[in-house]
């Protein structure tokens, strides 16, 4: 290859070019000018050889005999597509010209001797002028091509599609309302901690078709209320229907007003719980306060649905299958249907959910439990492969949940929504309970209306979820932990003069801690307790945690006090006011006060129940 299509020779073997001279005998350089033919002799390339050819030898000639190739330049000063042209105009293809002879004349034998290195080597291609330095390219063949577009579309397409993805996400987010609840839905959604969301029906008729349902002027009251609580190891969770009609006390409310100002709604004294969203401009956050009120469990968040939820949701996974035990055409909800199993799916699904005057006693208890098995129903069918492989009716379902929705303002993110649906669906559906608050007839009425709390078996309900217990039967891995926390109560136990303790107020009531030293040292003779004031961070349990060494301290004291194995946390000792090693008791939001046991149950109280994986007749 010549010197100046280089612009420098030394990337070329030399052997290459050292040809032996007849006249002199010497080996010398050879890098004629481009058009001419070998000329014998010494000759010193110039400047104005341009591209011209060096000799090569093939490797299918014979010891001795060269050939070479003459080119020149392309009229644009490079290489022209296709090969380069011959002295004589026409284009060479490979070495050869129009009329199939080879470009350039052969050299005679014995012209000019074979190079001094016996190797034999293969021609380098032609470098296009101004090239410099660099081997030449190869070209891609047409598969290699067709591949590189492949797949440089691919990844076009998928950077489209997550464009559109996350274009569309924004989309559906901008369909949900939310409502700014302050203190009442403060907390954020992690994926590691149990949480529990108030779903709200509201009987409020708006949308299309909904004036002409009963009480069309309606202010939307908290018709339908399900408490969901999602235990922390997702194993199991339960939905708590509360009664519309439930006789509660309505807690002071603070409103946030649409100028941003606050409000404080007034509390009121034996309403119905229905009366804690709408009446008097309470928002759901008064709704979230009185389940609170009602049951000591804290909503973290809420979701709010209108009549027009049950219509587009079950229009848009094709229908909802019912059973009923027998033939149904209530002339109220006008709900007709035949006895058995049948597919319902917009107007009818919500007359469905609505009637109460086709089965049990014809009151809201009964409709209660035929609106568990319409949702567990509707929980079946979203997570069915039916719907999962649909696309559209995917979009439809997510077009339908979000414009249905109003959320608190902690929740409003599609993402934050995504991640409550994926961390529910964990959830087995033989897991998931259906139980409604226990409750009596209103004693105070003759005619019985309303329904008041069971003061013999609601706090037992609430308790265990409060604990994060199942009401079904869940993996062995939570007995097998359970096992352990009981394996932490069982060994030899120090005498009560031999514990000592720091305790500390972590969210129990105020002036907890220095009851509990009183009651300890006073009537169990724990005299080396002291008060440590308030934890850092409040828990929601009650906790005590000791150094190995300890174990026998904290055995006893957890006997004293009724703590359960789960609130015995091994680690290390905290040195006390007198520089001696303690434990630290710290009291959580579960502490009911000193000398109340303050263990969980193991097993929830029996209730009547049904399960998402079970399919009931109405009757």
């Amino acid at each position: 290859m010549d010197a100046q299509g280089r612009g420098r020779a030394d990337n070329i073997d030399p052997a290459d070019q050292w040809v032996l001279n007849p006249n002199t005998g010497e080996y010398e350089l050879r890098l004629p000018p481009s058009g001419t033919q070998s000329v014998p002799g010494p000759r010193k390339p110039s400047a104005q050889d341009g591209s011209g050819s060096r000799r090569r030898r093939r490797n299918d000639m014979a010891p001795g005999e060269t050939r070479e190739m003459s080119t020149v330049p392309a009229p644009d000063g490079g290489r022209e597509a296709g090969g380069t042209r011959t002295q004589d105009g026409t284009r060479a293809q490979d070495g050869r010209t129009r009329d199939g002879s080879r470009a350039g004349d052969e050299a005679r034998a014995g012209d000019v001797p074979p190079p001094r290195s016996s190797r034999r080597r293969t021609a380098e291609p032609e470098t296009a002028p101004g090239r410099r330095g660099r081997r030449p390219v190869k070209k891609k063949s047409k598969a290699k091509k067709v591949l590189a577009w492949t797949a440089g579309g691919t990844a076009f397409a998928l950077v489209a599609v997550g464009t559109a993805g996350y274009l569309y996400l924004k989309h559906l987010e901008g369909n949900i309302s939310s409502t700014d609840v302050g203190d009442a839905g403060s907390k954020g959604f992690s994926k590691d901690e149990a949480f529990n969301l108030l779903i709200i029906g509201t009987d409020k008729r708006t949308g299309k078709g909904n004036g002409g349902y009963g009480d069309k002027g309606s202010v939307g009251h908290a018709d339908t209320n399900i408490l969901l609580h999602v235990s922390k190891d997702r194993t199991n969770a339960t939905a708590l229907s509360i009664p519309r009609d439930l006789i509660v006390n309505v807690p002071d409310c603070e409103t946030i007003q649409p100028d941003g100002s606050k409000k404080v709604i007034p509390g009121t004294e034996n309403v119905r719980f229905n009366t804690s969203l709408g009446q008097d401009g309470r928002d759901p956050g008064c709704t979230m306060r009185t389940v609170k009120e009602v049951t000591g469990i804290a909503p973290d968040h809420f979701m709010m649905v209108d009549f027009n939820a049950v219509k587009t949701l079950t229009s848009a996974v094709g229908g909802v299958e019912v059973c009923v035990a027998h033939p149904v055409d209530d002339k109220q909800s006008h709900l007709k249907l035949p006895a058995g199993k049948s597919v319902v799916e917009g107007e009818q699904a919500l007359a469905f959910v609505r009637t109460r005057h086709s089965f049990g006693n014809q009151g809201d208890l009964d409709r209660i439990k035929v609106q568990q098995q319409f949702l567990g129903s509707l929980m079946r069918k979203m997570s069915s492969s039916d719907t999962l492989s649909s696309p559209s009716k995917m979009m439809d379902l997510a077009e339908a949940a979000t414009k249905a929705l109003t959320v608190d303002t902690g929740i409003k993110s599609i993402n934050t929504l995504k991640d409550m649906a994926m961390e529910l669906k964990k959830v087995p559906p033989k897991n998931i309970t259906f139980t409604t608050v226990p409750v009596l007839d209103n004693p105070a009425e003759k005619v019985h209306a309303t329904v008041v709390l069971n003061q013999a078996t609601a706090p037992s309900v609430f308790q265990a979820i409060q604990n994060d217990v199942s009401f079904t039967d869940v993996k062995r891995k939570q007995k097998a932990a359970k096992d352990a926390q009981a394996a932490r109560l069982k060994g030899t136990r120090s005498a009560a003069s031999d514990v000592r303790v720091r305790v500390l107020n972590g969210g129990a009531d105020q002036g907890s801690a220095q009851e509990t030293i009183r009651w300890l040292q006073n009537s169990q003779g724990v005299l080396k307790s002291e008060n440590a004031g308030n934890a850092p961070a409040g828990l929601q349990k009650t906790t005590l945690e000791y150094a190995p060494d300890q174990a026998a301290q904290a055995r006893e004291l957890a006997a004293l006090m009724g703590l359960p194995g789960s609130a015995l946390k091994p680690g290390s000792s905290v040195l006390n006011s007198q520089g001696l090693p303690a434990m630290t008791l710290t009291l959580g939001k579960d502490f009911k006060g000193a000398g109340t046991p303050v263990a969980a149950p193991d097993k929830a109280p029996k209730v009547d129940k049904s399960t998402a994986d079970e399919v009931k007749c109405a009757s």
